[in-house]
C-alpha cells in the first residue's frame, strides 16, 4: 500500500490504502479492509512522503478530512498480454517507474502465461522469488502454460482462502485476480473478469456464468467503476469510432466478446482496459446511457509484438468517488455515443426501423438473441428483462426497452432457466441448476414436481446409490461431488422447498439424522456442520453435513462470519447449548417470504442471514466457506469433484458399513 502524510486532527498520518468511507461533518473515518485472525485493533501501515515505511498505526485513530481531492491522483502502470515474457515486462516496469514515477500499481490484461514450455523456467524463477517484482502487480489472463500448476498451488495457500477479491496472492507483488469481482486500489474502485468466454467448464482460464452474474450485479451497486479489466475486448467497440484511428488490420468480428459488451454497458466504467487481440488502441471516449460520465477504452498489445506497439500505458485517474459531478459529467470534444447502441444504415427505410428497435435493446443489460425463444406470454420477439423476470420489478419503469412478462416471471418462479426462456436452449446444458421446459401452474401436484426432482424417491431421475439409510419422512444421502469424504445430505422423501417449513413429524427425524451423525463423527475425532441455502427457487430441501477435524472446529465460526464481512452483511446469531432449541427458534422466525442461508456450528450456535431480493449471494457459500477452512479451495465447486458411478457405490457402501452401529433407522 501507499500513501502520504497530512496533518489530521490528531496529529498522525493517512494513508491512500484500500478503505472504506463513512462520511460525517465533512471528515470521513478510516478502517483498514485488511484480515486479522487474532484479536485487538486492526491497523494500516504509515508511510512518509517519499513512500518509505514508518510503522504501523491502528486503524481506528485515523482521521480523514474529506478533501481527499488535495491528494495527488494514483498513479497506474497497464499491460497488455505479458505471454510469459516477463524478464522483459518487468526490465520496462523498472526502467519507466524510475524515469517517470514512482507509480502505484501494475495491471496486466491478457494472457500472463506463456504460449509455450519455453519460457516456464523465466516464469518460476518470479514465481519463486528468485527475481523480483518491482511493483505490486496484478493479473486477470490466468491461462496459458504452467498456469494451472501456478494457480492451484496458489489457491491452496492459507492466506488466499475464502473470499479474496483484491487478489489470490502468487508470491510477494505479484497478485492472480480471480473469476470476477471489485476492489478498491489506492483509492480506485476497480472491477475485473479473469479468463476468456467458454462453456467447457474448466477451472481456470475461463469465466462462468456466476463470474458475469455477480459482475452484473455492481451495476445495481452505487458508486462509479473507475478501472474495468477484461482479456477479450467488448464486441462493437469500433462502432461510431474515427476510421482514422483504428488500427489496419484490425477486426471487430475476432477476438471480441458479446458479453462483455453487455456487461460494459451496464457497469458503465471510467476506463474499460483490454487486450488478448493484438493490438494497441486508444478509442474516442464515448458517452454512457443514464449516465453523466464518459467511458474511455485502451485495448493493448502483447509484450515484445513483432511490430513494435505498445504494450504499456500509463493513467493517473483521480478517484471517481472524490470527485464533484461537475468533473464526472466533463466531456472531452471527441466524446462520441455509445458503440453499444450503434445502428447501421440499411438499404431501406423500413428495415432501418427495424433495426433501430432492436439495438435499441442493447443499451441495457442481459440481452439475448431471442429468435428462437419458446413463446412465453404476448409474443416470441420480445426480450425478457433480467430485473424484472428475477425480481419482480424494473428499476428502468416504462423506459425499459425489454420484457415485463408475468408469465415468464412466474415460470422463473417455477425454476426455469432465465436463458432458457430466451432462446428456447441454454449453453450450460446439464450443468445448469434450472429447469429446461416450461413448467404448468397451480395445475401441477407434488406427484408431477416429484417425477422431475433428483431428490424425490418417487423420481425415476434419483440416484439411488447415493442413499445411505432411509427413514419414514427423510433420508441421508452421498452429496454429489462431495467436499470431503462422507460429506452426506439429509433430505425430504416427499417434495418439499426447504427443511425450516417442513412437518413436525420430519424435523423430528430430521434431528435424530443430526444426532446420529454427530456421535459418527464424535467417535472418529471430527465435528459436523450443517447448512442450508433455502432459496425461493430451490425445488427440495436439503441440509448439507460436512465434517471437520475437531481441531478446526473452533475456526468455524470465525471464518463464516469473515466470509459475512467479505459480503458485506453479519449473520443474526442464535446461541444455545443444544442447536435443536436453536432450530425451533429459526422455524419459528422463518416466514418462507425471502431466501435464508443459515449454518448450525458444533456447540448449538446458529448462524443465519436474511437474503434480500436483489441481494447477490453466492449460491455454494457455505460449500466455499469450508473448503477455505479445510485448505481445500480448489474443490469449493462440487462440479470439479465429481466421482464416477461405481467410485460413489464404493464410497457410499463404506460409509454404510462404517455408520450401521449409528443409523437411527436399523
Amino acid at each position: 500500500m501507499a500513501g502520504t502524510k497530512d496533518n489530521t486532527p490528531n496529529g498522525k498520518p493517512f494513508t491512500r490504502a484500500a478503505t472504506s468511507q463513512i462520511f460525517s461533518k465533512g471528515c470521513c473515518y478510516v478502517t483498514s479492509v485488511a484480515q486479522f485472525s487474532t484479536p485487538g485493533p486492526k491497523h494500516v501501515h504509515q508511510f512518509s512522503p517519499n513512500r518509505k515505511l514508518l510503522g504501523p498505526v491502528a486503524a481506528v485513530d485515523l482521521l480523514l478530512p474529506l478533501s481527499q481531492s488535495l491528494m495527488a491522483p494514483p498513479r497506474i502502470l497497464l499491460c497488455g498480454d505479458p505471454l510469459g515474457h516477463l524478464n522483459q515486462l518487468f526490465k520496462r516496469v523498472s526502467s519507466v517507474n524510475k524515469s517517470t514515477g514512482p507509480f502505484d500499481a501494475l495491471l496486466c490484461v491478457g494472457q500472463f502465461f506463456p504460449e509455450s514450455s519455453e519460457l516456464l523456467e523465466e516464469l518460476t524463477e518470479y514465481v519463486e522469488g528468485r527475481k523480483s517484482i518491482p511493483l505490486p502487480t496484478y493479473f486477470i489472463g490466468d491461462y496459458g502454460a504452467g498456469a494451472v500448476k501456478v494457480l492451484a498451488a496458489a489457491a491452496k495457500e492459507s492466506g488466499n482462502l475464502g473470499f479474496k477479491m483484491d487478489g489470490l496472492k502468487i508470491r510477494d507483488n505479484l497478485f492472480w485476480l480471480k473469476g470476477s469481482g471489485k476492489f478498491t486500489l489506492h483509492g480506485l474502485s476497480v472491477a475485473y473478469l479473469s479468463g476468456r468466454r467458454s462453456s467447457s467448464g474448466q477451472m481456470y482460464g475461463m469465466y462462468s456464468q456466476d463470474d458475469v452474474d455477480a459482475l452484473r450485479a455492481l451495476a445495481e451497486e452505487p458508486g462509479i467503476i473507475d478501472i474495468f479489466l477484461t482479456n477479450e475486448w467488448p464486441s462493437g467497440i469500433l462502432n461510431r469510432a474515427s476510421t482514422s484511428d483504428i488500427p489496419s488490420g484490425i477486426s471487430d468480428s475476432s477476438g471480441s466478446d458479446a458479453t462483455i459488451s453487455e456487461l460494459v454497458a451496464e457497469i458503465k466504467p471510467r476506463y474499460h482496459i483490454a487486450g488478448a487481440k493484438g493490438f494497441y488502441y486508444a478509442r474516442e471516449p464515448y458517452m454512457n446511457v443514464d449516465a453523466a460520465h464518459v467511458t474511455r477504452f485502451i485495448g493493448l498489445a502483447a509484450v515484445g509484438n513483432a511490430s513494435k506497439q505498445k504494450f504499456i500505458h500509463a493513467i493517473s485517474p483521480t478517484p471517481a468517488s472524490t470527485m464533484s459531478s461537475t468533473e464526472l459529467s466533463a466531456k472531452p470534444p471527441n466524446t462520441t455515443l455509445s458503440p453499444y447502441t450503434f445502428v447501421e444504415r440499411p438499404g431501406n427505410v423500413h428495415e432501418a426501423e427495424k433495426r433501430s428497435a432492436d439495438v435499441a435493446n442493447d443499451s441495457q443489460y442481459w440481452r439475448y438473441d431471442v429468435s428462437k425463444r419458446q413463446k412465453v406470454g404476448d409474443g416470441d420477439s420480445a426480450k425478457l428483462c433480467f430485473k424484472f423476470i428475477s425480481s419482480g420489478s424494473c428499476p428502468q419503469g416504462d423506459r425499459c426497452h425489454f420484457g415485463h412478462d408475468m408469465d415468464a416471471r412466474e415460470q422463473s418462479l417455477r425454476g426455469v432457466c432465465f436463458e432458457f426462456l430466451n432462446k428456447g436452449k441454454c449453453e450450460r446444458g446439464e450443468t445448469c441448476n434450472f429447469k429446461h421446459s416450461l413448467q404448468e401452474g397451480d395445475r401441477r401436484t407434488n406427484s408431477s414436481r416429484s417425477k422431475e426432482c433428483w431428490f424425490c424417491l418417487s423420481s425415476p431421475n434419483v440416484e439411488s446409490h447415493l442413499i445411505t439409510s432411509i427413514g419414514e419422512t427423510c433420508y441421508c444421502a452421498l452429496a454429489k461431488g462431495p467436499l470431503v469424504q462422507d460429506h452426506m445430505l439429509i433430505l425430504p422423501v416427499e417434495h418439499l422447498p426447504n427443511t425450516l417449513s417442513s412437518p413436525p413429524e420430519f424435523e423430528m427425524e430430521l434431528v435424530k439424522f443430526q444426532n446420529s451423525l454427530k456421535a459418527y463423527f464424535k467417535n472418529h475425532k471430527k465435528e459436523v456442520v450443517f447448512f442450508e441455502w433455502v432459496y425461493l427457487k430451490t425445488s427440495h430441501a436439503n441440509l448439507q453435513a460436512i465434517p471437520v477435524p475437531s481441531n478446526r472446529a473452533s475456526a468455524v465460526e470465525d471464518i463464516f462470519n469473515l466470509a459475512a464481512e467479505k459480503l458485506g452483511f453479519k449473520f443474526m446469531i442464535l446461541k444455545n447449548e443444544k442447536s435443536t432449541e436453536g432450530r425451533k427458534q429459526l422455524r419459528a422466525q422463518f416466514d418462507g417470504k425471502c431466501s435464508l442461508f443459515y449454518v448450525e456450528l458444533p456447540g448449538g450456535t446458529i448462524l443465519s442471514h436474511a437474503v434480500e431480493e436483489n441481494e447477490k449471494f453466492p449460491v455454494q457459500f457455505g460449500r466455499e466457506v469450508l473448503a477455505g477452512l479445510l485448505n481445500m479451495a480448489d474443490r469449493a465447486d462440487w462440479r470439479n469433484c465429481k466421482l464416477d458411478k461405481e467410485e460413489e457405490i464404493k464410497m457410499v457402501e463404506r460409509f454404510k458399513s462404517s455408520f450401521q452401529e449409528y443409523d437411527p433407522n436399523q
